[in-house]
């Protein structure tokens, strides 16, 4: 038996960004409403104990439409799950040191992560998910359509955000970019994504490698760079 888990904050703590009115919409409708049915297609059926990863990996792809329908909503709560936990409360979180390293080392920058999200997300066509994954140490964006996720694929989720129109339309209507900006600048639960980022690495062997900093190697006495010499002082240049 699956159960709706709990939002891990109270359902005002998003404003302005997520209204409260939009949580509860979100979470105990659309979110619920995948628990129960996914119940009530896997009873009595072989997939019925199944952990919910489990579930999804075997019911993706090609099936019967029993397996197709225990398969969507199978991915729609566990995508949910993920994204309720890639929020919190506005401003209250910022990358940590490893994460922020692969951000400089993959991206740039952060605010270059920001922008990549934004334009990626707005121009996902139709309902789906925006990801930000590290596979084989590295940082990227993937999208996906409808309920498809990157579980099984080889690259680990650190965050995610809702594309479906539910997500954002009480709050922002049409204005899908607004409602990422929000997200990505304010909402990001970024200590959640460092703190995954670890379990990533101490995975079997898989995913994430903290990048080592170079640390300069001092040169030898007299092979160092030129001294700077002011302009008039004696060996200096006259600056004509």
């Amino acid at each position: 038996m699956f159960t709706l888990p709990s939002l891990p904050f109270e359902t005002d703590a998003l404003q302005p960004d997520m209204s409260e009115a939009t949580l509860r919409v979100h979470h105990g409708g659309h979110h619920r409403a995948y628990v129960d049915k996914l119940n009530e297609l896997v009873a009595d059926t072989p997939w019925a104990g199944l952990t919910l990863e489990t579930l999804i990996q075997r019911t993706r792809g090609e099936g019967d439409r029993l397996q197709q329908r225990i398969f969507q909503n199978a991915a729609q709560d566990w995508n949910h799950a993920m994204f309720w936990s890639s929020l919190a409360p506005g401003g209250m979180t910022s990358p940590g040191p490893a994460l922020s390293a692969l951000v400089e080392r993959d991206f740039g920058s952060l605010d270059a992560l920001r922008r990549q999200f934004v334009e990626l997300g707005t121009g996902h066509f139709g309902s789906g998910w925006i990801w930000l994954v590290v596979e084989n140490g590295n940082l990227g964006l993937v999208t996906t359509h409808d309920a498809e996720n990157p579980l099984g694929s080889g690259a680990d989720t650190l965050l995610v955000c809702d594309l479906w129109e539910h997500a954002y339309y009480l709050d922002h209507q049409n204005r899908r970019a607004a409602f990422l900006t929000a997200f990505i600048e304010r909402l990001a639960n970024w200590d959640r994504a460092e703190a995954r980022l670890h379990e990533i690495g101490r995975g079997a062997g898989r995913g994430f490698e903290p990048p080592v900093p170079e640390t300069p190697t001092p040169a030898p006495p007299g092979t160092g760079t030129d001294p700077i010499v002011p302009r008039g002082a004696p060996g200096g240049g006259t600056g004509a």
